[in-house]
């Protein structure tokens, strides 16, 4: 199995309208940008949808495809789903060096803090496996926070 090399800015929302949470591994990076979908949730049923914006870029020299993800979901400190499956919405996207691939999805919390983070299981053009780590972000809805 291939050592993980992740860079320094690994974790670390840019400065933006949009806050992005990014991370590298091997040579693979990926980009997050989560925002709340106000129309999709329910406060009253504690239903709190987000979406997320996914870029995820080849700057290494080999081919490679992304296989599986794996997610984990946060809300109020506790994980409320293990998600595993093949590729991203879909498909399994083949990324040439210096292409990126980009795709949207969303996922529901139970409360106004939640986060997300996982991995995603890539193959390269030798038919070496390795996971490329997706950086935690975090699912906030602020309207219902209080600070104290």
């Amino acid at each position: 199995m291939a050592s993980k090399e992740v860079d320094q800015e690994e974790n670390r929302p840019e400065q933006g309208d949009q806050q992005q949470w990014m991370s590298s591994t091997r040579e693979i990076s990926v980009a997050v940008e989560p925002s709340f979908l106000s129309e999709q949730s329910d406060i009253d049923r504690s239903l709190f949808a987000h979406l997320y914006k996914i870029t995820i870029r080849n700057k290494g020299e080999h081919t490679v495809q992304l296989i599986n993800r794996h997610w984990r979901v946060v809300s109020a400190g506790r994980q409320i789903a293990d998600v595993k499956g093949e590729g991203v919405v879909g498909e399994q996207p083949v990324l040439q060096p210096e292409e990126q691939f980009q795709y949207e999805s969303w996922s529901v919390v139970h409360d106004p803090i939640g986060s997300m983070s996982g991995t995603f299981t890539f193959v390269d053009d030798s038919g070496e496996f390795f996971d490329v780590e997706v950086p935690e972000f975090p699912l906030i809805h602020m309207e219902n926070l209080t600070l104290h």
